[in-house]
């Protein structure tokens, strides 16, 4: 599987080259049609295989979020465009094909063949990604980004293909997460005390929010709209274009600027079903992966960053922590789930992952 993976990050280049060097530059569709510039869609891929696929690939996030217009954009039309509709991207938003976790399972038993999934549903399988989402861990989407594309991101995805036989196609981002509540104003670490909070499944996640005193309730993010209007839970963390996009906000009152995790996704795909492609398919879905989640990280960023006042305008009342507001929230952190992850994952890999601050 190591072999696998290495070749999946060196295959756009080494079939790219190959392609460069073919007389033949044109690809024909299936139907005869015009040929296929494989600039037309932003990739250097030559497609000659016209092998019939058809890709399913599952997420959680509504039609609204960024990833669901980037993989539009980026993915379906590319490759289908690329190889003349050849090659057929079926995608299936919110929740369609079951929760994250759910899609997890399918692909490990071959029942399904692409999905965005997080670092909260791959770390109960590969739990080191747990790490990911430790609080306070970077600084900066920067940090973040260059951590998860250099050593620290390729010691997980390495994981991940050994251990499960899913390749990472690529790292996208939710981007930092905020509270929202429908009880009170959260501005200080006692606010959280005794309030509902539902939170991802990452163990180090349940840690810090019950360090907080807050009472957090893992779910599947499928179940919470319906949660936080019937108030089985008092709350949610999510970011804030999710926030916006899935509407969570109609169902609260209060939203807290914390920044506390950082949230990535990966477009994986199950190496059976990659490795079973010709690979001039393999080259074209990894080059298109890689521009989706690249295009992915632009729009998200964008809408976190627009999304606030939005939100603030529907009635919400929003607080924006100050650096020495979140600094006791930090504390708290490094007192509780930071002591258990550099006992369970050794301080090494946290440094590995801290190191890209600046």
């Amino acid at each position: 599987m190591k072999k696998l993976f290495c070749l999946l990050l060196s295959v756009v280049m080494v079939l790219s080259l190959a392609a460069c060097g073919n007389k033949s530059e044109d690809n024909t569709p299936a139907d005869g049609g015009n040929t296929v510039n494989p600039a037309d869609y932003g990739i250097t891929t030559e497609v000659t295989s016209t092998d019939k696929v058809t890709i399913r690939l599952a997420y959680d996030v509504a039609e609204a979020h960024p990833s669901h217009k980037a993989t539009v954009e980026k993915f379906t039309d590319v490759l289908e465009g690329a190889t003349g509709g050849n090659i057929t991207v079926e995608l299936y938003p919110n929740s369609q094909l079951g929760s994250l976790a759910e899609n997890l399972e399918s692909m490990r038993i071959g029942d399904l063949e692409m999905a965005y999934l997080n670092d909260s549903v791959i770390c109960a399988i590969v739990p080191e990604y747990s790490l990911v989402g430790l609080p306070y861990l970077w600084t900066s989407l920067d940090a973040a980004h260059e951590a998860l594309d250099g050593d620290f991101g390729q010691y997980l995805s390495q994981k991940l293909a050994d251990e499960v036989g899913i390749l990472n196609l690529g790292w996208g981002d939710v981007g930092f997460r905020n509270i929202t509540n429908s009880k009170k104003t959260i501005a200080t670490p006692d606010d959280l005390k005794g309030l509902k909070i539902r939170t991802m499944t990452n163990p180090l996640h349940v840690e810090y929010f019950e360090a907080l005193g807050a009472i957090p309730t893992p779910m599947s993010f499928s179940e919470l709209f319906t949660a936080l209007q019937q108030k089985t839970v008092d709350g949610q963390e999510n970011p804030t274009a999710l926030i916006f996009n899935n509407a969570l906000y109609e169902a609260q009152s209060y939203m807290t600027v914390s920044e506390h995790v950082f949230t990535a996704i990966n477009m994986n795909i199950a190496a059976d079903f990659y490795n079973s492609l010709p690979a001039d398919y393999q080259a074209l879905i990894a080059e298109a992966a890689a521009n989706t989640m690249a295009y992915q990280r632009e729009l998200i960023t964008a809408e976190n960053e627009s999304r606030l006042s939005e939100i603030e305008a529907a009635g919400v009342e929003v607080t924006v922590l100050s650096t020495e507001q979140k600094a006791p929230f930090q504390k708290i952190a490094e007192e509780s789930c930071y002591k258990t992850a550099a006992a369970t994952y050794g301080q090494e890999l946290i440094d590995m992952a801290a190191a890209h601050n600046h």
